[in-house]
C-alpha cells in the first residue's frame, strides 16, 4: 500500500510537470509563403524558422501555395520547409486550395511578396477574422509589397509599397529631419529604396516592449531601406526609422522601419527589414523579428537583447549554415 502510494504521488508530479512545460506551451507560428519577387524566399522562411525555434519559445510550421513563384534560384531548398508538393511557376497564379487553418496558430508570419497572386477570398476572410479576433500577425520586408486592392490588408500593415499603390491608399508617413511625424497627401506612387547598404536605424519609441532595451541607435545589416511608403496608418505606432543615404528619393526623410498596428484585437508588427540571407543574419534583425513575433502573439517581450546587437557605430551578423 505504501509502494502504491508513492507510486500515485510520483506520477501525479510527472503529469503536473508534463503541463508546466508541453510542447503544447510554445507559442504556435506560422510562416506562410511561396510567391515573392525576393528569390532567396525559399531561403528566408527556413532561416526565420530556425531563429524562432532557436529561442525555445516557438513552435513553427511553414505552409506555401501549390503554385510557387520565383523560387527556382533556390529550388534546392523548397523540400527543406516540409510544406508539401509543389510546382514553381514562371508567373504567379492564384492557388484555390491555399486555406490554412489560421485559428491553429498563435501569429501568423508572411513572405509573401510583390506580384503575390491574391488568396482565395474565403481565404482572405479567415485570416481578416483570425487578426481581427486577437491572432497575431509579422510582415516581413516585401511582404507590406504584396495584395495591394485587399482593403483589409492594407489596414492590417499599415503602410505599403508598389503594387500599384497611391494615394488612394492613404499618405506618405515618415519622420522629416526636424523630428516631426508627417503625413503627406501628395499624390504619387508608394516605394522607393536605394542600393542595399548598412543604414542607421533610430529609435522612435524607446519603451515598447518590442525596442525596449536597443540602442537609440544602431546600424542594420546590408539591407534595403524602404521609402516613400503610404496606406491607410490607422491604429499605427512607429517603433523605428531608418534614413537610407543612397536613395536619391529620401528628401531628408526618416522611414519607417519598425510599426505596430492594432487591428481589432489582434497585434501587428511590420518590420521593412529583411530582404535577403544576409540581411537576416544581421542580429539587429534576429532580435527584432524575434521579439516582435513574440509580442504580436503574447503582447509581452521575455526574448533579451542579446550581448552582440549591433551599436551606433557597428554592425553584427551571425553566418547561417543550413
Amino acid at each position: 500500500m505504501y509502494l502504491k502510494s508513492i507510486f500515485l504521488i510520483v506520477l501525479s508530479l510527472l503529469v503536473q510537470l508534463s503541463y508546466a512545460n508541453p510542447e503544447n506551451d510554445k507559442i504556435k507560428v506560422l510562416i506562410v509563403d511561396g510567391q515573392n519577387n525576393h528569390s532567396a524566399w525559399p531561403k528566408t522562411s527556413l532561416m526565420m524558422k530556425s531563429q524562432l525555434e532557436e529561442t525555445g519559445l516557438f513552435e513553427v510550421t511553414i505552409e506555401r501555395t501549390k503554385f510557387t513563384w520565383n523560387g527556382a534560384e533556390n529550388s534546392s531548398y523548397l523540400t527543406k520547409a516540409e510544406a508539401g508538393k509543389t510546382e514553381d511557376l514562371k508567373e504567379p497564379k492564384s492557388d484555390p486550395e491555399f486555406s490554412p487553418d489560421f485559428m491553429s496558430y498563435d501569429v501568423v508570419v508572411s513572405n509573401f511578396g510583390w506580384n503575390a497572386a491574391p488568396w482565395p477570398a474565403e481565404t482572405m476572410k479567415k485570416f481578416e477574422q483570425f487578426v481581427h479576433l486577437g491572432g497575431g500577425f509579422v510582415s516581413v520586408h516585401a511582404a507590406d509589397n504584396s495584395f495591394p486592392e485587399w482593403e483589409a490588408y492594407n489596414e492590417m500593415i499599415g503602410i505599403g509599397g508598389w503594387g500599384d499603390r497611391n494615394e488612394k491608399g492613404g499618405p506618405y508617413v515618415y519622420y522629416d529631419s526636424d523630428g516631426k511625424l508627417v503625413r503627406d497627401n501628395t499624390p504619387g506612387p508608394a516605394g522607393a529604396h536605394g542600393a542595399k547598404n548598412n543604414f542607421t536605424i533610430h529609435l522612435t519609441d524607446e519603451s515598447h516592449p518590442i525596442t525596449a532595451g536597443m540602442p537609440k541607435s544602431w546600424i542594420s545589416a546590408k539591407d534595403e531601406c524602404y521609402a516613400r511608403l503610404r496606406g491607410p496608418a490607422k491604429n499605427m505606432t512607429i517603433l523605428a526609422t531608418g534614413e537610407d543615404l543612397t536613395n536619391k528619393n529620401r528628401d531628408g526623410r526618416y522611414e519607417p522601419v519598425f510599426m505596430v498596428i492594432n487591428y481589432g484585437k489582434g497585434k501587428v508588427f511590420h518590420t521593412t527589414l529583411g530582404h535577403d540571407q544576409g540581411s537576416l543574419e544581421g542580429v539587429g534583425f534576429i532580435t527584432s523579428f524575434t521579439r516582435g513575433v513574440e509580442w504580436a502573439a503574447t503582447g509581452k517581450v521575455t526574448i533579451p537583447i542579446p550581448n552582440d546587437f549591433p551599436t551606433k557605430e557597428a554592425s553584427k551578423s551571425r553566418s547561417f549554415n543550413f
